[in-house]
């Protein structure tokens, strides 16, 4: 099948390129024309793991190809994909449609009869009903309108997927569903189900499931704070609960809150979609909340372990949101060290991917070649994003490097036990009393 895809951010990439692995010809379109010139000399614009690879193989079959040129990208699609940017607006945490309604609008002029037209982006329940009006205005008729929203996880994007949860379709019109489900025939092979719903429900279950996941991140770490006063473990807590298969293991890491190009944005969107609604939405307004305050508070923990931190010199391992991604959109790293050097401290930083995307965001900081380099000399050792690379760290070196002694692990990559086997001074997330022994 014929696939468009507006779009080559992290969404369009992954789904076009997919979609082209799957035996469809695919032809990913943006405005950005150094952008799709760097794809056509096989430079991505992000880094996922898998990604390149992908796009490479489907680039030299002749499946996957790119263009700045709407009109050629477009022809003869059978479906064509939206998936451009719905930042949260500035000032007031809606969702910015504009990319989307501009695409549209350009696709007008272009699109012929039959075409299906998929929303791939995140958007607000009723944006498909307003995607099919702005249609109509521009003259143009027998073109379905379909939702369907991606599930992906930033650094396993490939392997969501090819091997999905589920596939949600919302569209009322049935050329639409059959479009769909015949480009995802390839994915019943591994059974995974597909949800046809109304097109208000598709865009509405986006934002739920993130809500949701966002709710339990910001639950443990409530669990985690509890656990500190209290003297329990959070880890064992979490694994208590987990086992329930009423709510499962997946999300209950406490660490320094949840960030990324989704959960800020879209708990934001759910709830301006909620006051336009006039009901309310306590638990995910409360989460929100939660969330902000606990970012914010993370200089405090590596304020209670140096002390005054004007002078202090403090090492952060991990800048990206999460591991696997170079994506510093919301990212923990960002108030926090923020806060550090506003209160007169140095920082050191490393991350094996986000340097380049780290740059854009910080000033007054410098950037390490690797984790000891960023640990020499200094005072403390905050452990913000947990790469795999940072698990084995050898402590017993990190402890002769730092001149503090002192390890703030946000991620509880490593226990007290160890650490303090290493001559470390340990700080973890609700591993008990927050001061060490």
């Amino acid at each position: 099948m014929r696939i468009a895809m507006i779009g080559t951010g992290y969404v369009g990439l992954v789904s076009g390129a997919c979609f082209a692995d799957f035996g469809h010809q695919v032809c990913c379109i943006d405005k950005d024309s150094a952008k799709i010139d760097g794809l056509n000399a096989g430079r991505l614009p992000i880094w996922e793991p898998g990604l390149e690879a992908i796009v490479k193989a489907n680039a030299e079959r002749g499946r996957l190809t790119f263009t700045a040129s709407l009109p050629e990208g477009v022809k003869d699609a059978e479906a064509v994909f939206i998936a451009v940017g719905t930042p949260a607006r500035r000032g007031d945490g809606h969702a910015d449609l504009s990319f989307v309604f501009d695409a549209v609008r350009e696709l007008a002029k272009v699109i012929r009869p039959g075409t299906v037209v998929v929303t791939k982006s995140t958007v607000p329940v009723g944006t498909g009903d307003e995607i099919e009006r702005i249609l109509q205005e521009e003259g143009v008729g027998g073109v379905a309108v379909a939702s369907n929203p991606e599930f992906l996880r930033e650094g396993a994007a490939i392997a969501d997927f090819k091997h999905p949860d589920r596939i949600v379709v919302g569209a009322e019109n049935e050329r639409a569903q059959e479009v769909l489900k015949e480009i995802y025939r390839p994915l019943f092979l591994n059974r995974a189900p597909i949800l046809i719903t109304g097109r208000r429900t598709a865009e509405l279950t986006k934002y739920a499931a993130n809500a949701f996941l966002a709710v339990k991140i910001s639950f443990i770490n409530e669990i985690a704070d509890l656990c500190e006063a209290v003297d329990a473990d959070v880890q064992d807590v979490a694994r208590g609960i987990g086992l329930d298969n009423r709510i499962g293991p997946k999300f209950l890491h406490a660490g320094p809150g949840y960030g990324g190009s989704c959960f800020p944005k879209d708990t934001l969107a759910l709830l301006k979609t909620a006051d336009k609604a006039g009901v309310d939405q306590r638990i995910v307004r409360t989460t929100v909340q939660v969330n902000d305050d606990r970012k914010a508070a993370m200089v405090e923990r590596v304020a209670r372990a140096v002390g005054d931190l004007k002078g202090k010199r403090i090492a952060v391992l991990g800048l990206a949101f999460k591991p696997n991604t170079d994506d510093m959109r919301d990212a923990p790293s960002i108030p926090l060290i923020n806060a550090l050097v506003e209160r007169g401290a140095e920082v050191s930083a490393f991350d094996p991917v986000a340097r380049e995307q780290a740059e854009k965001v910080f000033t007054g900081i410098e950037f390490a070649s690797d984790a000891y380099a960023a640990a020499a000399g200094a005072d403390a050792l905050v452990i913000v994003t947990e790469w795999d690379e940072f698990r084995a760290l050898d402590l017993d070196k990190i402890a002769g490097s730092l001149k503090g002694k002192v390890l703030v692990d946000l991620r509880n990559v490593y226990d007290r036990v160890e650490a303090e086997q290493a001559g470390l001074v340990f700080y973890g997330v609700g591993r008990g009393k927050l001061e060490p022994a």
